[in-house]
């Protein structure tokens, strides 16, 4: 392999070249004379903040912070200690000066080397990732001093300015990757407070946000005369295939971590049930679209989760271990019950239902005597499941957006 990359900007043709870093970067020690002379700044894996702001309002560095670090800004930080052998390097770009604890090492680099390639290259580049972990000497922690870091040897180009174009180019990246990020959190925000607020609250018959044209109070029934459960089975993980096999299962950890409100079985990967005599044994508890899956099970509040059945066009799906699986005895539009279980409004009042210390878990039981609320009308209900639905689409849409720049950004570097 030679020192040329395989993705490269027009312009530049000379060969890269391996440097010392050591020969590149240069290390500051000024350090505070006076107790908080400057903001106290916290360098994380997800970038540098003012420690405030970082911890909501407090600040956990030490009470006296005389002989802090001083990190002017431009200039580089990181916690030179990993438990991972995973270091994140930032440079101080809020603050015209910043202090940090003595356990962060402070540096900037000369004319002949661009910060912010340099920056990309130690977050995502191949050299420095293999050069921590030969840093590991017995122990659970890996230590990165300066003295160590400066003994890298980095392949970079010889111009600053192709140093400068692709730095330029990961940062185009890294602001599509924050943009997408933020659009998912605040999506995600909108969705919470919209589960809030459009389902009425504890003895409410209407909802504070509501559709246009809507003004009936809304029914009130018991769980059990709602929806009547069905037969689970209880296989493991160990007792199923991620290849084939003869029926689709839908097991709880899946419900509980991986599954939304709305389960569209045709589109998800579900693990697969090869012993064919399950089926005649559980036959009558074949799934149905609308049905709903309940994770009996959990290791905290979360146990009461549910996913709603959808999608299903053929497939034989049955409910597996931890769940519990029902089906409503009158016509639900498709996705209420889904988001409507899983809401505050309903999912609180299985709180105090819970049982178990290290493990919780919620009987069919004691679900049968629950409220539920729902419109009379069907029309009603529909329009509130896709305008859940529209929001996950969303949250899906960022979400996959930022993992492809996030993919783009490691892998472009690493051809570099």
């Amino acid at each position: 392999m030679g020192n040329t990359p395989n993705i490269r900007f027009k312009g530049f043709t000379d060969d890269w070249e391996q440097r010392k870093l050591g020969d590149n970067i240069i290390e500051y020690t000024e350090k505070t004379t006076i107790n908080n002379q400057y903001p106290v700044l916290t360098s994380s894996r997800k970038g540098i903040f003012f420690q405030t702001e970082y911890y909501d309002g407090n600040q956990v560095a030490s009470a006296d912070n005389t002989g802090y670090n001083i990190v002017p800004y431009g200039y580089f930080t990181y916690r030179h200690m990993s438990d991972d052998e995973i270091f994140h390097f930032n440079i101080n770009d809020i603050a015209e000066n910043g202090i940090v604890s003595t356990l962060y090492p402070v540096f900037t680099t000369d004319e002949n080397l661009d910060s912010r390639y340099l920056q990309y290259q130690l977050n995502y580049g191949r050299e420095f990732a293999k050069y921590a972990i030969l840093q590991k000497q017995g122990g659970s922690r890996t230590y990165m001093y300066l003295n160590k870091l400066k003994n890298l040897y980095l392949i970079v180009p010889k111009s600053v300015n192709e140093q400068k174009r692709i730095s330029g180019y990961f940062m185009q990246l890294d602001n599509l990757i924050t943009l997408h990020q933020r659009k998912c959190d605040e999506t995600k925000k909108l969705k919470k407070f919209m589960l809030q607020k459009m389902f009425p609250k504890k003895d409410e018959k209407k909802p504070e946000i509501r559709f246009a044209d809507f003004t009936d109070d809304w029914e009130q029934r018991k769980f059990g005369d709602v929806l009547v459960s069905l037969q689970n089975n209880t296989l493991s993980r160990a007792d199923l295939s991620n290849e084939s096999g003869v029926a689709k299962n839908v097991h709880y950890g899946d419900v509980l971590i991986k599954f939304g409100e709305v389960l569209d079985v045709g589109k998800e990967q579900l693990p697969m049930i090869t012993d064919e005599r399950v089926l005649s044994k559980y036959k009558a508890s074949f799934l149905q679209n609308g049905d709903v899956i309940v994770a009996d099970t959990a290791e905290d509040s979360t146990v009461g989760k549910c996913s709603e059945i959808v999608g299903l066009n053929g497939d034989i799906v049955l409910s597996g271990l931890h769940t519990i699986p029902y089906r409503p005895v009158e016509k639900f539009a498709t996705g209420y019950l889904g988001y409507y279980l899983n809401s505050g409004a309903y999912h609180n009042q299985l709180i105090p239902l819970m049982q178990g210390i290290k493990v919780t878990s919620v009987s069919k039981s004691a679900m049968q005597d629950t409220d539920i609320v729902y419109p009379k009308s069907v029309k009603e209900q529909a329009m509130i499941g896709n305008c859940f639905q529209s929001l996950d689409h969303l949250i899906t849409l960022h979400r996959r957006a930022y993992y492809n720049e996030k993919g783009e950004l490691t892998n472009v570097h690493n051809d570099n």
